[in-house]
């Protein structure tokens, strides 16, 4: 087996850092709307969603495999790209956590990707098909579908229950929240670690240290126990504004959200494409505000977001091919 070289091993370390990243830059996935609707204290909730990241990234490897041959040209992808690609991922990651805007580490990957194999192979490197039908197309219609699936379970929720007793009803639906939040840190897990983990196969596979692009055991260990200790570390600027900042969560608000997030991102990881987690849950949560009337929901905060979401792919894009020229005048 071929030497594991500094520039390899490079591309290694910043993707373990890049899947920390992901973990507390996503851990408002798993928690934000538990944690403010204080059915979990902050401590529990992100005991709880590390331990489930850490679960969910251990069962499936059908994204990891979509990134590692369905987004640009293998032939190209040297560890200079990849490394490339995996600093303009965590670059935009770092902006948005500073704004707190809630952006996609998965979409700021994939941007990288295309950025850096772009600069090195030209665009013909980028494979546009895969690119259109796996990422592009779930872009936006993840959360989408989130947003209509919470907005119908909402609605369905309101129907049934609402001559229920409120207290009752209230505490139904903070036991059901714990169950639905344990469903969203699962699912979090099952879908973003696995992007790091195709990295890392993507560049071992170039540089012929593996056979095939199969994701190797010891890196679904690896990425499974770095998102876990991100996750951990908490996101606290981006908890605040999928918590707080897009409506005001009951725990029946937040259980719709959780469940419906948590449905589209499974069936996602099913078909193996790489989505947002904080798009879907985002959209799910404005589904459910507006089943209530729009004017529950802060459509200020939603364009806010919807505009990071638009600028990730570009941007991260932008400073992978600027990170690939840099890498050239050092040496690497």
């Amino acid at each position: 087996m071929p030497e594991l070289g500094v520039l390899l091993i490079l591309v290694i370390v910043f993707a373990l850092a890049f899947d920390y990243i992901n973990g507390f830059h996503d851990t408002a996935n798993a928690i934000a709307t538990v944690v403010s609707t204080r059915v979990l204290t902050p401590t529990q909730a992100i005991v709880m969603a590390a331990i489930l990241n850490f679960a969910g990234a251990l069962v499936a490897t059908g994204v990891a495999k979509t990134i590692a041959s369905g987004i640009i040209d293998t032939h190209i992808a040297t560890e200079t790209v990849v490394l490339a690609a995996i600093l303009g991922a965590i670059a935009w990651n770092l902006i948005t956590w500073a704004l707190g805007i809630p952006s996609s580490s998965s979409h700021a990957l994939i941007g990288g990707l295309c950025g850096a194999g772009a600069a090195h192979g030209g665009f013909a490197a980028v494979q546009w098909k895969g690119v259109i039908s796996k990422v592009i197309i779930p872009l936006i219609a993840s959360p989408v579908a989130g947003f209509v699936l919470g907005l119908c379970l909402m609605s369905l929720i309101t129907y049934f229950f609402h001559a229920a007793h409120p207290r009752r009803a209230g505490e139904v639906f903070r036991n059901l929240q714990r169950l639905s939040a344990a469903a969203m840190a699962f699912s979090h897990g099952q879908n973003d670690a696995q992007k790091s983990m195709g990295v890392i196969t993507l560049a071992l596979f170039t540089h012929h240290v593996i056979a095939t692009p199969d994701i190797p055991k010891w890196v679904i260990v690896a990425c499974a126990v770095t998102m876990a200790l991100g996750t951990a570390a908490g996101g606290w600027r981006i908890i605040r504004t999928m918590g707080h900042k897009i409506m005001r969560l009951e725990p029946v608000n937040g259980f719709a959200a959780e469940t419906s997030g948590a449905t589209i991102i499974l069936i996602a990881s099913y078909l193996k494409m790489p989505v947002s987690t904080t798009h879907v849950l985002a959209g799910s949560i404005f589904g459910v505000g507006a089943s209530k009337g729009l004017h529950t929901v802060r459509w200020t905060v939603a364009q806010r977001m919807v505009t990071a979401w638009f600028l990730t792919i570009p941007a991260a894009a932008a400073v992978a091919a600027i990170s690939y020229g840099l890498l050239h005048i050092v040496g690497l």
